[in-house]
């Protein structure tokens, strides 16, 4: 199949999300997308909801639901250099196929818990390595004045997606049990494989050597070298991660109100890209950009002082706001990196900041064992607070 490296540079700008949907290969990527994240949403909660069963251990089952996150940096520091293969496309279907597999075999009854464990982490690199392939394949199908509406658009799907996929999973095992779910999920991964192989054409950036673990470690080497580059990927990762360490306290802190916290930061993180990558324009998201850091963390300050529930629910819907300063950090990013590296570059990008996810979950419990929740969620949010002034202070990331 012909590669087209360049297309998509030279067209008109595209900023309104009708413009990209009628992009066929966007759109390609963006419903495989979609197809992708609900068939994780379904696949997550059907484990969780058998190694519940099996084991009643609330820590398994929490590893098995988000296990796989920890996982997505097995592909940042081994083989992301396969996302700018010389045909990302056949890649991304592979490991498409790759992750269709596994939740296949998740399905078959009576699967030891350790062979799923162990699916569990294949899972999580294959989808590591898919994501970056897909967003290499993205910032080669749509001009770089579209990137960041791409991305909104994207954020905003996986972020309904997911929680659309949560409610359906949860009736689906309520009438049908953990393994008629997992088909479900399977299927889904199929047609998702499905659209892109009917929609996406191969691209090449033509790399100037072998993908593998050398090419992979010596592009990250080059990409933490570069001050610029370093300097956005802490400010994508940390101030981030350590904010969703606050946000996974909501349950210790208030469980009656906790359902509601975690709504409003739902629909906070929706509204911000909506309006971030649709209504601001590339200078205007860049000179916003330090706010959005700020109001990230900022509004987490108040639970150190128990107001009202109400209160503290719109303060977590403004902070949820923020997390669409990623948008403009990302296109950056994408300025500051090489044709040639751009998904791996991306990928590296997402593994670390789910990892740091995670690793902002798991320091925000640790204090909340010694300080209490409110008093930790507080000290993690000016954690967070220190990092992106630090950042800021540095100039080596404009906001």
């Amino acid at each position: 199949m012909p590669s087209h490296p360049t297309v998509g540079r030279a067209d008109a700008p595209v900023t309104g999300y009708r413009d990209l949907l009628r992009t066929r290969e966007f759109s390609g990527l963006y419903v495989g997308l979609t197809l992708t994240v609900a068939a994780g949403a379904l696949s997550g909660i059907a484990l969780g909801t058998l190694v519940d069963q099996q084991t009643g251990s609330p820590f398994l089952t929490a590893v098995s639901m988000y296990g796989a996150t920890f996982a997505t940096v097995l592909g940042a520091l081994t083989l992301m250099s396969v996302a700018d293969g010389k045909r990302p496309r056949r890649t991304l279907l592979v490991l498409q196929l790759a992750s269709l597999a596994g939740v296949c075999a998740q399905a078959v009854p009576g699967l030891p818990l350790a062979a799923r464990f162990v699916l569990l982490l294949f899972l999580g690199l294959f989808q590591s390595l898919g994501t970056g392939a897909r967003l290499g394949l993205l910032a080669e199908v749509v001009p770089v004045s579209a990137y960041a509406p791409a991305r909104s658009l994207m954020n905003i799907t996986s972020g309904g997606t997911a929680i659309l996929g949560y409610a359906v999973g949860a009736v689906l095992l309520r009438h049908a049990g953990p393994q008629a779910v997992f088909v479900v999920a399977a299927s889904l991964t199929a047609l998702g494989a499905a659209v892109v192989a009917a929609t996406v054409r191969e691209h090449s950036v033509r790399p100037t050597r072998r993908p593998g673990l050398r090419q992979t470690w010596r592009t990250n080497a080059e990409l933490f070298s570069h001050p610029g580059r370093r300097a956005l990927l802490l400010a994508l990762w940390v101030p981030n991660g350590l904010v969703v360490g606050c946000e996974a306290l909501f349950v210790s802190y208030d469980p009656g109100h906790a359902g509601i916290y975690l709504a409003a930061g739902s629909a906070g993180m929706l509204l911000g890209d909506l309006v971030v990558g649709r209504l601001l324009t590339a200078g205007q998201r860049r000179r916003h950009a330090f706010a959005l850091r700020l109001l990230l963390a900022a509004p987490f300050l108040l639970f150190a002082v128990h107001p009202p529930a109400p209160v503290l629910a719109v303060a977590v819907f403004l902070a949820g706001a923020g997390f669409a300063a990623t948008l403009p950090l990302q296109e950056q990013l994408l300025e500051l990196t090489p044709e040639a590296i751009r998904g791996q570059v991306q990928g590296v990008e997402s593994a670390g900041r789910m990892t740091c996810q995670g690793l902002g979950a798991a320091i925000a419990g640790g204090l909340a064992q010694g300080i209490g929740p409110g008093a930790a969620i507080a000290l993690t949010a000016t954690a967070s607070l220190a990092v992106t002034l630090l950042i800021r202070s540095s100039r080596r990331v404009r906001g």
